[in-house]
């Protein structure tokens, strides 16, 4: 697979939105608008994730998402759509490329629910947070060479509501049934047999990684909680300063110094928290839940494999019994000589 020039920006993981404001409405027109160096294919699927809106009922209270698609291929019956999801239907659509792709890596979604004390659930701050995470979800599977033309990709981005719902009622095929049959027999089966040893290096390298990075999540969220506290208190000591030195007369140019001092530590306190959360946590974390991921398909490359292990076992019980079967029919039709010859 080709790689990307490492030198492009990309601007869907930067700001959130694929579509430049210079860009023309126009699929024809968009399709010169990316292009890899190293690729011959040009970028013909554009999504964008943006318009969030609450939605309040009876029994829950939720965001959907405004998703526009923009596309040239041929198997699109229109070159633009206009769809709305909400979260449920990512996690419907991620679970649906788990299962017809168990051995690719699926791009991370956004948890369901955000670490405790950091954002209030529906902010604004949450919902934008959100709507970025979900648009690099959809145009990672975009761009990727196999997931983009996944026909329930297809569906989500096309599909109206109802026809989503009624797609997803539909549930799996026979293949599929038959193969969470074969699954439910191997996930009984306690390891796996035949593990290459590349793979447990991997899954080993994968977990310390993952060990890691975590305590790095945590460590960072930690110290950004710290720098707002820290932040929101030295907010109040330079006005209190400033009224300090309209009463004391000898002391006005040192305290109008300290109060000077303690703004510009506020501003770039600010500076340093916008950065840590804004650039670095968000890499962090994302770390975080694509070495989840990793682990999610080397768990389902095992249970592949432990399906494996338990066909080929059961082949092999299978031409056992069957020579048994043979044997004793033809012991049956020619008796040993011994047999014979103690007959009467």
């Amino acid at each position: 697979m080709a790689s990307r020039n490492p030198t492009r920006q990309d601007a869907t993981l930067n700001d959130g939105n694929s579509f430049s404001p210079l860009m023309l409405a126009s699929p024809s027109s968009m399709i010169n608008q990316i292009k890899f160096e190293d690729e011959p294919e040009v970028k013909d699927l554009f999504i964008t994730v943006d318009e969030p809106e609450s939605h309040i009922t009876a029994i829950e209270t939720f965001i959907t998402y405004r998703i526009a698609t923009k596309t040239t291929r041929g198997e699109f019956d229109s070159s633009e759509f206009e769809v709305r999801r909400r979260y449920q239907d990512f996690l419907w659509l991620k679970s649906r490329l788990e299962d017809a792709h168990p051995t690719l890596i699926i791009p991370p979604l956004p948890e369901k629910f955000i670490v405790k004390g950091m954002v209030e659930r529906f902010n604004d701050d949450f919902i934008e947070t959100r709507r970025k995470a979900l648009h690099k979800f959809l145009n990672r599977i975009a761009d990727h060479p196999t997931l983009t033309f996944n026909e329930d990709f297809k569906i989500f981005l096309t599909a109206q509501a109802w026809e989503l719902t009624s797609h997803k009622k539909q549930g799996p095929g026979l293949l599929s049934r038959m193969g969470q049959t074969f699954k439910a027999v191997a996930s009984s089966v306690r390891g796996v047999k035949n593990r290459p040893v590349e793979f447990t290096e991997l899954a080993e390298y994968v977990e310390a990684f993952g060990q890691k990075i975590s305590v790095l999540d945590k460590v960072s969220q930690r110290i950004l909680k710290e720098q707002k506290d820290y932040y929101e208190e030295m907010k109040e000591y330079g006005p209190i300063y400033t009224l300090w030195s309209a009463s004391e007369e000898d002391l006005v140019d040192p305290l109008r110094g300290v109060a000077g001092c303690i703004d510009k530590c506020c501003k770039v306190t600010e500076a340093l928290n916008s950065k840590l959360s804004n650039d670095l946590i968000p890499i962090i974390h994302e770390y975080v839940l694509y070495s989840e991921t990793l682990s999610g398909v080397q768990r389902r490359r095992d249970l592949i494999q432990a399906e494996l292990d338990a066909k080929v076992d059961a082949l092999v019980k299978q031409k056992a019994d069957k020579d048994v079967v043979s044997y004793s029919k033809f012991l049956g039709e020619h008796p040993p000589l011994f047999s014979l010859i103690d007959e009467p």
